[in-house]
């Protein structure tokens, strides 16, 4: 099957080696301040989202100072992602940052559309992604909402929100114990969470009208992206075909 070269999105990362075996169990403390700052991008990330959308349908142009802070939160997004509980394959501390650092072992470029389509504005996010969310779901996992019927008199009915972890939460789970007790990062497990991780990412990009480039249907295994039928590398998002 030949691999479409026009893919707007590229997520790539390595393996770093040596993994510190017991560091992943108090990431969630150490990751708090990114969480803290992701939270306000992302509270800005969907209304600039709106703001490019309107864009869009008058212009036909997504406007280049919100492609590049959008980018940018997904950049950073996925450093920290990697570096916790959607990876673990560093140890090295994400950048505060929303531009690109190249040699972090995790990066992310989208290229920027010189035109995109007006009409898909309306219907990518909530109608054409749809599809796409449910495979995301089962990757990430999902919460459900469990309600309770009461059969004493006058008691009112509960509800239960139960979180369900998602084929990515556990491999990276897996990943963690291996390490703990090995301290080796599997690598059977790393080229799948890698691929999970990239359909997620183009999803994201799709869903907020960065690139008109419908997200494929497969799982692209690796810390590379892949490699073009001929053989030759993938393009670069932003290089000259």
């Amino acid at each position: 099957m030949s691999v479409d070269r026009s893919c707007a999105v590229r997520l790539a990362a390595r393996l770093d080696a040596p993994l510190s075996p017991g560091l992943w169990l108090v990431k969630w403390l150490l990751v708090i301040p990114h969480l803290v700052v992701l939270a306000v991008l992302w509270l800005v990330f969907l209304p600039a989202t709106v703001v490019a959308g309107i864009a869009i349908l008058a212009t036909g142009r997504y406007p280049r100072p919100i492609f590049d802070f959008t980018t940018g939160v997904l950049r950073w997004s996925w450093r920290v992602a990697y570096y916790s509980y959607s990876g673990l394959g560093t140890d090295r501390y994400p950048p505060f940052t929303l531009g690109p650092v190249p040699d972090y072992p995790a990066t992310l470029d989208i290229r920027y559309p010189e035109r995109l389509s007006r009409g898909a504005v309306l219907v990518k996010w909530w109608l054409l992604a749809v599809p796409h969310y449910v495979v995301i779901a089962a990757f990430t996992g999902a919460s459900y909402t469990v309600y309770r019927a009461s059969v004493d008199q006058g008691a009112t009915n509960g509800a239960l929100s139960v979180w369900v972890p998602g084929l990515l939460t556990v491999l990276v789970v897996i990943a963690g114990v291996v390490l703990l007790f090995t301290g080796r990062y599997p690598e059977g497990i790393f080229v799948f969470v890698m691929g999970m991780n990239r359909w997620v990412f183009r999803v994201a990009a799709y869903a907020a009208l960065m690139t008109d480039d419908y997200p494929p249907f497969r799982l692209d295994l690796g810390g590379d992206e892949p490699m073009a039928i001929d053989g030759s590398a993938a393009p670069v998002p932003g290089e000259a075909a």
